[in-house]
Formats: structure tokens, C-alpha cells, sequence
């Protein structure tokens, strides 16, 4: 298991928080979602041999966000 923290642009309240850790949860592989509406950003605990830290942004970045 692995964890990253990615940072999130973008967010203003609440419904953005509940929206990125949706899209994360939604990836295979995704263990725990911690999103930060304060720190902007998105802590995961996922497995690497099911999803990738690209698709991990993919997501948010589909769910309306920007990374970097």
C-alpha cells in the first residue's frame, strides 16, 4: 500500500471536498481518501499494481479540479 498527497486547485466548499474524495474512491484500488479543503489537497492510501498517481490526478481532474 502506498500513500501520496496531491494538491488540489480549485476547491471552494464542502460539495468539492465530498466530489474529489468520490472520484478517488471510485478507482480500483483506493484504500482511504483524506481530502483537505484548507491544505488544498488530497491525501491517498491506494495499491500500486491497481491504480497509478496519474490516474489518481485523472480523477480529480475529471471531477472538475486542477493538480499539479
Amino acid at each position: 500500500m502506498s500513500r501520496v498527497t496531491i494538491t488540489v486547485k480549485g476547491m471552494s466548499c464542502g460539495g468539492c471536498v465530498s466530489g474529489v474524495e468520490k472520484a478517488l474512491r471510485a478507482l480500483p484500488g483506493v484504500a482511504g481518501v483524506e481530502v483537505s479543503l484548507e491544505g488544498a489537497s488530497a491525501t491517498v492510501d491506494y495499491d500500486e499494481a491497481a491504480v497509478g498517481l496519474e490516474q489518481l490526478k485523472g480523477a480529480v481532474v475529471e471531477a472538475g479540479f486542477e493538480t499539479e
